[in-house]
């Protein structure tokens, strides 16, 4: 339960800074499927970099652990993708 209201916590700040961040704005997110303006993207790397830093240095202090990694479903993973990257672009467009 403390797990999810922490993710919920975590989520909602990430949302904020992304809008006081002006990243949830029409043009900037046309801009990046133009590959005008990489600020989102930049952005959005940045938070992937402090998470991955963040958890890799909890697990070498031993305060988590990595679950076992299942296969990939690389026909479900290639769709998924086309499905969200043509879900984004209408949204965009």
């Amino acid at each position: 339960m403390l797990n999810t209201i922490l993710a919920l916590i975590l989520g909602l700040v990430f949302g904020f800074l992304l809008n006081k961040a002006g990243l949830t704005k029409y043009h900037k997110i046309v801009n990046v499927f133009r590959l005008t303006d990489m600020a989102v993207l930049k952005f959005m790397m940045s938070g992937l970099v402090v998470a991955m830093i963040g958890l890799y240095g909890l697990r070498e202090i031993g305060l988590v652990t990595f679950p076992a990694i299942p296969a990939t479903y690389v026909v479900g993973n290639v769709l998924g993708g086309l499905v969200f990257g043509v879900g984004m672009a209408l949204t965009g467009y």
